[in-house]
């Protein structure tokens, strides 16, 4: 039995959500979010939460169970709160700078990077080794972040790279004569 499937979806103040030809739509005041809903799960919404059930208990049903439960949670708390992740840059010479629609990163390579910002997200650059990325879709938010890391993920001897806030990089010693 899936313990985060048992568990019904609050539906926020401001918030409102509707089912319709096997789509959930979820309004709030950041924006609406839309999320495909799975043959396997039954979805209801009462009153002021939306529940969600296995239609049957074949293995299948079971394991999209808590899954779809989770998304559903992520659009609801998106379309009132949003989401956001922030990335710290370290390193000499290390840089990233917002110049409208795209984002500028010098990362030590002989040329600077350029990623264009996906529709949707809002991206800051409070300092230049600062970088924080903001939306209401949490698979966008987490997709762009790790494609920003990608580029330069933090190495164990100097901790040179790009890294989340938060996040711990094992340090190695040295090489020792």
């Amino acid at each position: 039995m899936s313990r985060i499937g048992k568990k019904p979806v609050a539906i926020t103040s401001g918030v409102t959500a509707q089912i319709d030809n096997g789509t959930l739509t979820v309004k709030g005041p950041k924006g609406t979010l839309t999320l495909g809903l799975s043959d396997h799960v039954l979805y209801a919404i009462e009153g002021e939460a939306i529940s969600i059930k296995p239609s049957n208990s074949t293995k299948v049903a079971r394991s999209h169970w808590g899954m779809q439960r989770t998304l559903v949670a992520n659009l609801v708390e998106g379309v009132s709160a949003g989401f956001t992740k922030v990335l710290d840059i370290t390193g000499v010479g290390y840089r990233a700078s917002t110049q409208g629609t795209s984002i500028k990163l010098q990362l030590g390579f002989s040329h600077d990077v350029d990623l264009d910002i996906p529709e949707g997200l809002e991206v800051k650059t409070p300092d230049q080794t600062t970088i924080e990325i903001s939306g209401i879709d949490k698979q966008k938010v987490g997709q762009f972040a790790a494609e920003i890391r990608e580029w330069r993920k933090p190495e164990p001897y100097k901790g040179k790279g790009v890294r989340y806030r938060g996040e711990f990089i094992f340090r190695k010693e040295g090489k020792k004569k």
